[in-house]
């Protein structure tokens, strides 16, 4: 799991700056793209949608404090460890994402484009999705910490549901989520590496005052 992160992560840089390279096309794609999605969507599922997005800030708080409390509760020292480091990979992807979002300003699509058809419009800028950065982050935490498919697979489709709930509902460029699930997956396999850094560093220290 270690190495198809950060595997996944370098492709989707890779692409991302292939695609820099020539603005126009990739502006012209990113457009064509969220068109077809948003335009041409079934909007009986406009709601379900609306739900995934809606659903990502709670669950993503939902789970470090559960971490934190299954510990606290039964004494379980894993489970604190899991808890902090997925409250610093949310905090790093949060900083980046918004940091980035107010650096670039980049303004929605349905305020550049005409012709979409945004279930509701935002007034924060549009680079890079909040909530799929937050989703990513979430799901890359649970993958990182507990190694099992049924934990694995149902947190990537939850994440990549909710960055697609972006296109679908006309909030985002596909770049932004593109680039999004690129924080939000790289942010929290750097606090999960930070977290086995120091809890070696933690051992070695112990180990060192017992002889």
């Amino acid at each position: 799991m270690e190495k198809i992160i950060p595997s996944a992560t370098r492709s989707l840089i890779i692409l991302l700056l292939l695609i820099s390279c020539t603005p126009a096309f990739a502006q012209n794609k990113d457009i064509e793209w969220l068109r077809s999605l948003n335009v041409n969507r079934n909007t009986s599922l406009d709601g379900g949608m609306h739900a995934f997005t809606q659903s990502t800030y709670p669950i993503a708080v939902a789970i470090p404090v559960a971490q934190l409390a299954y510990e606290y509760i039964g004494r379980h020292k894993e489970f604190v460890n899991n808890g902090w480091q997925s409250v610093a990979g949310l905090g790093i992807a949060a900083v980046v994402t918004y940091g980035l979002k107010y650096t670039v300003q980049r303004d929605r699509p349905y305020a550049t484009y005409t012709g979409l058809q945004p279930y509701e419009t935002e007034t924060s800028p549009s680079f890079p999705s909040g909530h799929t950065s937050i989703a990513f982050a979430t799901a890359t935490n649970l993958s990182l910490q507990y190694h099992k498919w049924y934990v694995v697979v149902p947190s990537y489709a939850w994440a990549a549901a909710v960055g697609y709930s972006r296109l679908h509902l006309g909030a985002h460029y596909p770049s932004d989520v593109l680039a999004a699930a690129v924080i939000g997956a790289g942010s929290a396999y750097l606090s999960y590496k930070g977290n086995q850094w120091l809890q070696k560093r933690k051992n070695k220290k112990a180990q060192t005052i017992e002889h």
